[in-house]
């Protein structure tokens, strides 16, 4: 059996696979089989004599989970390992030890919709004004904290400056809401699981001893959390096995660290590092641009991209366009080139890095009749019809849900109104009780009219007669309360409905897939696994459709032919990352995923012009273009004459005052000697700061 699971793997990747004891990192290039390793040592440490139920398996997706749990199936591997994202690992262990955590084990995980709303309210608890503290900048600065395990106590003590001291005050707030709630938001699954381990010798002691052997992909895009917990279980036995590329962390954005890997044989002195290098999925001109590129960045580990692929004409090209019409149009005039040499349309992919890249990208399809999808799937369970019935299912799972409780309580309207609820919320709060649970007892609250207490009453019998149903399939239970809820009918009657209720028998669909899939389908576990949704879980890979979708998303995924759209500064590398070197080489890793989920051909494409917040503004090529070795047609000739002198301003540049014709007026702050590609960094007076190419800055001295 070990011989057969050995053939056709490199020598690098059968040394990782049979690894045996003792902490081993193992750095894998893009398309160089990780997942393959993965998957084969955890079959060959079953086969070694090592219990299915000791080894632990975390990823990062969903997808890559399944992929995974399929491919040790198809392998006739014993079952009872335990494989599954860092979310869904922290879900099991938080519910399995609630009581530890101080937490109830019937908890709802709040998504990004949820977050919002909570954080709004403790911005009206707090009384602070949302305009000079917006939601969303206070949801990543309290996700910010989470992830380095600052608990609001600890953060009082490090507030010393007045936007600390209001973000102490809303977190903590925040934070109250939550518990009122019995709601977890995504950072309090990593971080409660990490202090756990931390805090309780006993559940830290019990999940080392029983997973044995720790296999942790992807481990360049840890946070502090994860990283926290990894090295909790892996404490007592040290058998760890970190796979990952620090050339591929890009979600710093998050919390994620790259140091978390690059220091990992300082974490584990002893450790192994095995370096996958042999790439079998893009031919050799690819990978040297790719290789070209990441070399730029310092905080990597060396390695290089070893092609098996034979070369292919006209893999890599570079064009530029005169604007994002003419750019889009080239593009979906190549895609209809493909498809007329019979490649599937599901084997073409178009990135960009902001999402606002899509819509010129839309139109230009819609116009050739490209069939497409966006994938950016979330989008799905965010739709109104959709919450609403979600609302109910999670009503039954968790009474204190109060956000979960408003919105189905009128959904559709019952005529239970703002009053009603907010003299049960005062009998609740006097009473030390839940809002549904006032709801129960309505005919105690001397408030209520008559009227009030007979619309509840049904609404409530509804749900109690639903709540038996929790344990068993959900795709029925959906169906039920769609229709016994008058949700169905109000769609219905409604002036656009249509749409709407095919999007609830989608959700049915989906449940029953739930249901088929697993040997013991309940309500909760079902909406954990929605709440942990990600973009690339709804992306078909079966539809006969162009895939579109940001560089970010791109991750994990591979396709025939790649486009990357509108590579300039400030779009790519992202104009927040001018003044921050480490942001700066994110951006680079990010268009090095771009580039290297290529199979076949990449084609890059930029625009002298690009329309920015409804102005036509005038762009300069991303230095990254530079960076890849290769040749490619230059701006126009009258830019190229217009920067013939500037080989004698260098010497002088800096410190200079300058004009830009998009920017105005600035001081030059830096100047970057690269020869052909030397850069200057202007801090204008608009405050903006940017880094620009020299030779196409048209840059003129005052």
């Amino acid at each position: 059996m070990l011989d057969k699971l050995l053939a056709g793997l490199t020598d690098a990747q059968k040394k990782a696979v049979l690894y045996t004891t003792g902490p081993l990192l193992v750095i894998a290039g893009p398309g160089s089989g990780k997942t393959r390793v993965i998957t084969y040592r955890i079959a060959a440490l079953i086969h070694s004599g090592v219990k299915p139920f000791n080894i632990c398996a975390i990823t990062f997706t969903n997808k890559a989970a399944d992929e995974m749990r399929l491919r040790l199936l198809d392998m006739n591997t014993p079952a009872g390992a335990q494989v599954s994202t860092f979310h869904s690992f922290c879900v099991r262990i938080l519910r399995r030890y609630a009581n530890y955590a101080t937490i109830n084990p019937n908890f709802t995980i709040y998504d990004r919709a949820d977050q919002v709303r909570c954080v709004k309210q403790a911005l009206k608890n707090c009384e602070t004004d949302s305009k000079n503290f917006p939601p969303s900048t206070m949801l990543e600065a309290v996700s910010a904290l989470k992830n380095k395990l600052v608990n609001p106590d600890d953060y009082r003590d490090q507030a010393d400056d007045f936007f600390a001291k209001v973000l102490e005050k809303i977190y903590r707030s925040y934070q109250k809401i939550l518990t009122e709630n019995n709601a977890l938001d995504f950072d309090d699954l990593l971080m409660k699981t990490a202090l756990l381990l931390q805090s309780s010798p006993l559940v830290r002691n019990e999940l080392a001893d029983r997973f044995k052997f720790l296999l942790i992909d992807e481990y360049q895009d840890t946070n502090h959390a994860q990283y926290s917990i990894a090295k909790a279980i892996a404490s007592q036995h040290n058998n760890i096995c970190a796979t990952g590329d620090p050339d591929q962390s890009i979600y710093r954005w998050r919390g994620a660290d790259i140091r978390n890997i690059l220091d990992f044989e300082h974490d584990f002195p002893n450790a192994t590092v095995i370096k996958l290098e042999k790439n079998f999925r893009s031919p050799p001109n690819i990978l040297e641009a790719a290789d070209s590129l990441i070399a730029a960045n310092k905080n990597r580990k060396q390695k290089i991209l070893i092609p098996t692929k034979p070369p292919c004409p006209q893999d890599v090209t570079i064009d530029c366009f005169e604007d994002e019409t003419e750019e889009t149009a080239a593009i979906a005039e190549k895609i209809e080139q493909l498809r007329s040499q019979n490649v599937s349309l599901r084997n073409i992919a178009v990135f960009y890095r902001v999402n606002a890249a899509s819509r010129p990208l839309e139109e230009a399809l819609i116009k050739s009749k490209i069939p497409y999808q966006i994938v950016r799937g979330v989008e799905f369970y965010s739709r109104k019809e959709i919450r609403d019935v979600l609302a109910y299912l999670k009503i039954l799972v968790n009474h204190n849900d109060e956000f979960a409780l408003r919105r189905a309580v009128n959904s559709p309207p019952r005529g239970i109104g703002k009053i009603t609820l907010e003299k049960a919320a005062q009998y609740a709060r006097k009473n030390n009780i839940s809002v549904y649970e006032a709801l129960r007892r309505a005919d105690n609250i001397e408030t209520l009219n008559t009227g009030a207490k007979k619309r509840i009453r049904p609404f409530i019998e509804m749900i109690e007669n639903f709540k038996s149903n929790t344990a068993g399939h959900v795709a029925p239970l959906i169906e039920g309360i769609f229709e016994k809820s008058s949700l169905a009918a109000a769609l219905k009657a409604s002036k656009d409905g249509d749409d709407a209720v095919e999007n609830v028998r989608e959700l049915v669909n989906a449940a029953a897939d739930y249901d088929r899939a697993n040997d013991a389908p309940c309500l909760i576990d079902y909406l954990q696994q929605i709440s942990l949704f990600s973009d690339t879980d709804s992306y078909d890979t079966s539809a006969e459709r162009v895939a579109l979708m940001t560089l970010h998303t791109a991750k994990g995924l591979e396709f025939d032919h790649v486009f990357i759209t509108s590579i300039e500064e400030d779009i790519l590398p992202h104009t927040k990352s001018s003044e921050d070197h480490n942001e700066l080489e994110e951006e680079r890793r990010l268009f090095f995923v771009g580039i290297t989920r290529a199979k076949q051909t990449l084609s890059l494409t930029y625009a002298r012009y690009r329309t920015i917040w409804g102005q036509l503004s005038r762009t300069i090529p991303s230095r990254f273009l530079y960076e890849l070795g290769l040749d490619f047609q230059d701006i126009d000739g009258e830019k190229k004459e217009k920067n013939l002198d500037l080989k004698n301003l260098t010497t002088k540049l800096t410190g200079s005052i300058v004009e830009h014709s998009k920017f105005g007026t600035g001081r030059v702050k830096k100047f970057v000697n690269t020869g052909q590609n030397s850069t200057v960094t202007v801090k204008f007076k608009t405050g903006q700061t940017k880094t620009l190419m020299l030779k196409y800055a048209n840059l003129t001295i005052l």
